[in-house]
C-alpha cells in the first residue's frame, strides 16, 4: 500500500459497483448495535509513536489506505492520543473540494499513452472483475486508471478504500471541532505518481496490467494489511517484501520517490505542525516509517524524542 490510494478514494468510489451475484457486496453503515460491538471489542493496530520536543508532545501513527469495518473504531492507545492532541494532520485531505478538479488537471497534463486494442481488451477484463461500469474510469490517465483498479481490489477481501485510516480520524477530528491538517499537496502527490515522459507512463501502465492480472494479486494485498495490523516493520522494510517479488527497475525507482523521496519533505512539515499552539496526531502511511529514511529516524535526527508505543 502506497499514500496513493488514499489520492484515488474520492474518484474511484464515484463509480458503484454493479449489481451483480459475483461483485462484492456494497458496503453499509453498520447498525447501532454493530458499533457497540466493534467498540466494545477496539484494538490497536499499525504503529504509533510518540515524538516528543520543546516540551510538547505530538504523535506520529503509521496507517494503510484500505481499511476494514471493525479497523473504523481505535484501540486505547490511539484513542487517547486523539483525545490528547489539538489537530490532526494526513498527507492530504481528499475531502476538500478542490481535490477532484486538482485530479483531473494533473492527469490531464500527464504525458499521454496511446491505448491499442489489446490494452483495451486487458482494461474491461479488470474492470469487468471489480464491478467498474464500462466508461466509468474513461476520464483517468491510463496509468490512474491501473491505479484505480489496485485501488478497488481487496474489497472481496473486506478491504475497502473508503474505509481508510485517514477517514476514520478526519472524522474523527471533525466530530471533536479540531482542524485536519494538510502535509502535502494534492498537486505534489500527484506529480509524484505519474510519470514525466511518455516512454516512462506506457512502462509503468504496462507493469501495473500485469502485476493486477497476476493470480495472487489480492493475496499480497491481504498479505500487506496483514502485516500492517500487526505493526510488523521488520516486514515491510523494503520493496522486496512489500511487493513479494523482484521489483524492476521502474518499480523500485517509483518505490524510493513516493516514499524515501517524499519523506524528508513530511518530516519538515509534521515538525511545523508540532511547533504551533497544539500537540498533532500526524497520520502517514506506514510505508513512510520503514527504510533509510524512515520519518521516525528523520525526526529523531531533527531533534525530537521518538518513542514507539507498545501495544
Amino acid at each position: 500500500m502506497t499514500s496513493r490510494l488514499a489520492l484515488l478514494a474520492l474518484l474511484a468510489l464515484a463509480a458503484p459497483a454493479d449489481a451483480k451475484d459475483n461483485c462484492p457486496t456494497p458496503l453499509e453503515p453498520p447498525s447501532q448495535a454493530q458499533m457497540a460491538e466493534f467498540m466494545k471489542a477496539a484494538k490497536d493496530r499499525g504503529a504509533l509513536w510518540t515524538i516528543t520536543k520543546d516540551g510538547r508532545t505530538s504523535y506520529l501513527y503509521g496507517t494503510i489506505h484500505l481499511g476494514r469495518m471493525e479497523w473504523m473504531f481505535p484501540g486505547p492507545k490511539l484513542m487517547s492520543a486523539l483525545q490528547g492532541v489539538g489537530a490532526v494532520a494526513v498527507e492530504v485531505d481528499v475531502t476538500a473540494p478542490d481535490t477532484g478538479p486538482q485530479m483531473m488537471a494533473a492527469m490531464a497534463a500527464a504525458p499521454p499513452i496511446a491505448l491499442t486494442d489489446t490494452d483495451r481488451a486487458r482494461l474491461a477484463k479488470l474492470f469487468e472483475a471489480e464491478c467498474l461500469p464500462a466508461g466509468a474510469l474513461d476520464a483517468f490517465h491510463p496509468v490512474m486508471q491501473v491505479i484505480t483498479v489496485s485501488a478497488l481490489m481487496g474489497r472481496r477481501e473486506g478491504l475497502h478504500p473508503e474505509l481508510a485510516q485517514e477517514s476514520t480520524l478526519t472524522g474523527f477530528a471533525r466530530a471533536a471541532n479540531r482542524p485536519v491538517v494538510a502535509l502535502e499537496s494534492i498537486a505534489l502527490q500527484m506529480d509524484t505518481l505519474l510519470p514525466k515522459d511518455a516512454a516512462t507512463a506506457r512502462t509503468a501502465f504496462e507493469e501495473g496490467l500485469r502485476d493486477l492480472e497476476a493470480p495472487d494479486a489480492r493475496q499480497k494485498m491481504k498479505h500487506i494489511a496483514e502485516v500492517w495490523e500487526r505493526g510488523d516493520l521488520e516486514a515491510m522494510d523494503t520493496i522486496e517484501e512489500v511487493c513479494q517479488c523482484e521489483p524492476t527497475a521502474l518499480q523500485r525507482e517509483g518505490y524510493l520517490r513516493l516514499n524515501d523521496g517524499r519523506n524528508p519533505g513530511l518530516a519538515r512539515r509534521i515538525a511545523e505542525e508540532h511547533m504551533k499552539s497544539v500537540p498533532v496526531l500526524a497520520a502517514v502511511g506506514i510505508l513512510h516509517m520503514t527504510g533509510d529514511k524512515a520519518l521516525p529516524k528523520l525526526l529523531a535526527e531533527m531533534g525530537f524524542e521518538v518513542t514507539r508505543i507498545a501495544y
